[in-house]
């Protein structure tokens, strides 16, 4: 159970943890089997993660380049390639010349992408929502407010 407890050293309160693992630990753990269940509620198996986070972002950010892909996902250009071919060969993505460095494409999701990743979205999203309604709303409203500060922990 959490407690808050008055530091040594500061008027300021902070938590910690009467007996039991750390925080850190606990969250790294619930998050991890929390995007281990989203992951099974897929509506499809047939592309990677990485191909999926991948054409979510094109979808988020609009037509970028290769680099700039890479650069996004944090992955290297040449496993981006690899990845984009895929989508390109399942009809996800298109490429289309740079509008202003004839040297360069862009990448852009298709329309059959788009509706992949809506699919996809509608079908997790649906398991949350049966879950959450299990919840009593101070469960609700403490995990609203968790998810602003998970929010803003993966962003670093």
């Amino acid at each position: 159970m959490l407690t808050i407890v008055p530091t040594t050293t500061t008027n300021d309160f902070a938590p910690t943890r009467a007996a039991g693992p750390a925080l850190s630990s606990e969250l790294r753990i619930a998050v991890m089997r929390l995007a281990r269940r989203m992951r099974q509620e897929r509506a499809t198996d047939t592309y990677t993660m990485s191909q999926l986070s991948a054409l979510a972002t094109l979808e988020r950010d609009g037509a970028l380049t290769l680099g700039a892909l890479a650069a996004a996902e944090k992955v290297q250009p040449p496993s981006m390639t690899r990845i984009v071919a895929a989508l390109e060969e399942a009809g996800l993505v298109r490429r289309t010349p740079h509008p202003t460095d004839g040297r360069q494409i862009e990448l852009a999701v298709t329309a059959d992408g788009v509706k992949l990743l809506a699919a996809d979205r509608k079908r997790r999203d649906a398991w949350l929502a049966r879950r959450l309604a299990e919840l009593n709303p101070d469960e609700r409203a403490t995990l609203h407010a968790a998810s602003e500060i998970l929010g803003r922990l993966a962003q670093s």
